[in-house]
This record gives structure tokens, C-alpha cells and sequence, in this order.
């Protein structure tokens, strides 16, 4: 309301309005580059090379943009927030960059997405917090994923449905944002469908061992045993859940996977019977996934990972936004990805203009027994799938 009333001139409007696509046009003629986020080493560094993968494919697929070449710099966080925010600075700083995809920890997105906003850049993520498109939404930051909250709801509810007589549930759970999100979504359902939450372990980001947690849980006896890590940590904790013989004692559902990379580093002996949370599954029968799936078969040999397509979408969207907007002009590609609907691995996505969150669906899929597969990546099926998200008053972002 304030740029409408401030431009109150014909002549004038159209002067502004056309001065930031002359300059991005101008720019768009030296190159664009896109910036990868990426988890190349640390903790996180299984994930980030499928997520490095995806955005490299993206922008080889794309071509020229604006008459002028896709050019791609990677920028390794190495698992750290700090680390992230720093690099993102510099490139910001020294390189002028503008355009910006990844981040694995929710931590390092929030930071990161600040300091895009701040340049007047975009920044799409696949990471999960709630904060990202809730209370710390901003003009920059967009995401591809499911929020936590779409995540245990399209979890935990189905499974609660299947199993109506498993009422006492136990969690184990990272102590950082992301966990702290699902853990928080996962209360309110409890409350709501009368489950009894027996019980909680907190665990470090630095954790590999957890007998400790597990013994924890087992003491509880509950139904079923809900985890809320990721990644290598979420790896380890069902390895050492298995080992303990715990998929005898009760059902075990994993909310957030890795998917594919993950199912295949596990193997159907440990994730047979387990339910398991995803993003994204190679399987999934749309336009846009058939396509994806054959470029990267010719590409790599491999079916593509929940990493991988989520990067691959995320740099694409960034990529089309500028291409709809016809300049590189911050401003311009915001409002061009802001609403755009389209056809992404998952079916047709939108971007909700309200809060920058893709809208698309989440998958509640099941081990499966080796005897069960038809080749070495039909490691798990689909038991449901659904989009849950806060709506009306309940979208707590608020766009400056």
C-alpha cells in the first residue's frame, strides 16, 4: 500500500518500475549464477551430496536463461549454522549473489534465510522448522518440504487410524529446532486423539550412541516408539532399535526419513515393518517424477533420493521464477515465485503467496521384506499420503 501510494505519477511508476529489470537484464548478460547450500562435509554430508546432485542437474537441464548462461557455485556449510551464515555473506558481499537453494539444518536455514532477505535475495530450502513460513517468515525465504506440522500429521494421524489400540507412545527426539518442532506437533495430536506420551528422550546433535535412550524407552513398554531425528542419527537410533530387538516389542515409526539413500544404507532386515515418513519417494506416479526418475537413471545409474528431487524442484522454481519475471531484479523473482503453481515430483505444488510454503504432499510408506521387493530399490510402499497445513488464522506468518 505504501509503494501504491508513493507512486502516484504515471510517468514516475513507470520509470522505477522499469529501472530494476534494465538492471537486471544488464546483469542476466554477464551470467547468472545459483548458489547451493549444501552439507558438503560434517555430519550431514551423505545428505548433501544428493542434494549437490540435484541442483547441479537442475541448472545443467535449464540452459541459457535471459540470453545468457546458468553458472553454479557451491557453498559447503559444513553442518554448522555459523559456518553457513558467514559464506553466505561473503558471496553476498564480494560476488553480489542473489539466489540461493539448500540448507539441511533447520538452524542454518533460518540464519541463512535472514541474511538473503537482508540482500534483497531468494532462498528456497527443504529444511523442516516451522519458523521457516511461521513465525520467522520473511519476503525471501521460501520451501519446498513439508513443515513439521504436515509431516506428523500425515504420520502419526494414519498410523494412530491403523492402529486404534496402540495408545502408549514413547519419542526420542534432537535437542534443536527441528526436533523440538515435531516433537511440539506430535503433543498436540497425542492430546487430541487420547494418546498417552509415556515418555521422552532428548538427545545432542553430536549423538551416535543410543542404547541409553532406547533402555529408556523399553522401561516404558509403550506401543509404539516414534522417532524424531534425522539423518545419520535417525540411521543409528533404528540400527541400534532393531539390534535390541525392539520391532518385537512394539511398532516403530520413523517421521522424518532421508528416503531412498537412507532405506538402501539400512537395508529391508532393519527397515522391514517400520513406518517411515517422506518427502519424497521414487515411486510416486506423476508427470513431472516419471521425468525426474528417467534423467536421473541415464544420468547416474540410480533412482533419485529424497535429497536430490528436493534440491532439483527448489533450483528449478528458482530458475523459472526468474525466467517469469524476464530479469534478475530480486524484488521481480519474489513476486514471480510467490503463488506459482506447477508441476513438481509430487503432482501439481503451489507456492502459498500467504507464507512462501509449498504446497505438496508427505508420505507415510512401510518397509518391506527382501522377499517382497522387485529390485534392490523397492524397499518400502506407499500407505498413505496427504497435505496437512496450517490455514487461515492458523498460518502464523505474517509477510512484512
Amino acid at each position: 500500500m505504501l509503494r501504491r501510494t508513493f507512486l502516484k505519477s504515471g510517468i514516475a511508476a513507470g520509470a522505477l518500475l522499469a529501472a530494476p529489470a534494465l538492471v537486471g537484464r544488464a546483469r542476466a548478460a554477464d551470467g547468472i549464477t545459483l548458489y547451493g547450500v549444501k552439507s558438503m562435509s560434517g555430519g550431514f554430508a551423505s545428505y548433501g551430496k544428493f542434494a549437490e546432485m540435484g541442483s547441479q542437474m537442475a541448472v545443467k537441464d535449464y540452459g541459457d536463461l535471459l540470453g545468457a548462461p546458468v553458472s553454479y557455485t557451491t557453498i559447503d556449510t559444513e553442518g554448522n549454522a555459523g559456518k553457513a551464515v558467514r559464506k553466505v555473506q561473503e558471496a553476498i558481499q564480494q560476488n553480489g549473489a542473489k539466489f540461493f537453494n539448500g540448507c539441511t539444518l533447520s538452524s542454518s536455514a533460518l540464519a541463512v534465510g535472514k541474511e538473503v532477505n537482508q540482500a534483497g535475495g531468494v532462498f528456497v530450502t527443504p529444511a523442516g522448522a516451522d519458523e521457516l513460513t511461521g513465525s520467522e517468515c520473511n519476503g525471501g525465504t521460501f520451501r519446498w518440504s513439508v513443515p513439521t506440522y504436515g509431516a506428523i500429521n500425515e504420520t502419526v494421524r494414519p498410523l494412530i487410524a491403523e492402529m486404534p489400540n496402540a495408545k502408549r507412545w514413547y519419542t526420542i527426539t534432537p535437542q534443536y529446532v527441528f526436533g523440538e518442532a515435531l516433537l511440539e506437533n506430535a503433543k498436540a495430536i497425542f492430546a487430541e486423539k487420547g494418546i498417552e506420551h509415556v515418555g521422552n528422550s532428548y538427545h545432542s546433535l553430536q549423538e551416535q550412541e543410543f542404547s541409553g535412550y532406547l533402555t529408556n524407552a523399553m522401561a516404558q513398554s509403550p506401543d509404539v516408539l516414534l522417532l524424531l531425528n534425522f539423518g545419520g542419527q535417525s540411521s543409528n537410533a533404528l540400527r541400534q532399535a532393531v539390534n535390541f530387538g525392539l520391532k518385537n516389542q512394539m511398532t516403530i515409526l520413523l517421521a522424518w526419513s532421508a528416503g531412498l539413500d537412507q532405506f538402501k544404507e539400512l537395508g529391508p532386515d532393519v527397515i522391514e515393518g517400520v513406518y517411515l515418513g517422506a518427502q519424497y519417494w521414487h515411486q510416486v506416479d506423476t508427470p513431472m517424477n516419471r521425468e525426474l526418475v528417467e534423467k536421473v537413471r541415464a544420468a547416474h545409474g540410480m533412482n533419485p533420493s529424497y535429497p536430490l528431487a528436493a534440491d532439483y524442484i527448489g533450483t528449478k522454481i528458482i530458475l523459472d521464477a526468474i525466467k517469469a519475471a524476464g530479469t534478475t531484479d530480486g524484488a521481480a523473482v519474489r513476486k514471480a515465485l510467490a503463488g506459482m503453481t506447477y508441476e513438481g515430483p509430487t503432482g501439481t505444488e503451489t507456492v502459498r503467496a500467504a507464507d512462501h510454503q509449498v504446497i505438496k504432499d508427505y508420505y507415510l510408506l512401510k518397509g518391506k521384506a527382501a522377499s517382497a521387493m522387485k529390485d534392490e530399490d523397492d524397499l518400502a510402499g506407499i500407505v498413505s499420503s496427504g497435505r496437512s497445513f496450517p490455514e487461515g488464522d492458523q498460518i502464523v506468518c505474517k509477510m512484512a
